[in-house]
């Protein structure tokens, strides 16, 4: 789960047990991981990646194509129809 805007809640309390062992649960892929788009070259490719576009509009038009890319089998993409079109650049 990819996050454009403010963190989901989940990664803002696994961050504060630090970088290491959050990047630990990223790299044991056996759980849902939920980063911010920023992180996104980081993060490893997964059979499902959704994204919530919840702010950042730079930000989210940076990490949708990224994380086309990362996604195995499905991207889910959730926000304004109109914004995503808008950052994208068509319809989708």
């Amino acid at each position: 789960m990819i996050t454009t805007g403010d963190p989901h809640p989940w990664a803002a309390h696994e961050l504060s047990f630090g970088a290491d062992a959050y990047w630990a649960q990223h790299d044991a892929g056996d759980d849902v991981f939920y980063a911010d788009a920023a992180a996104l070259n980081r993060a490893a490719s997964r059979p499902v990646v959704v994204v919530a576009v919840n702010g950042g509009d730079e930000a989210a038009g940076a990490a949708l194509p990224l994380a086309l890319g990362r996604a195995g089998s499905l991207l889910i993409v959730c926000g304004d129809p109109e914004r995503i079109n808008a950052l994208l650049g068509a319809g989708v």
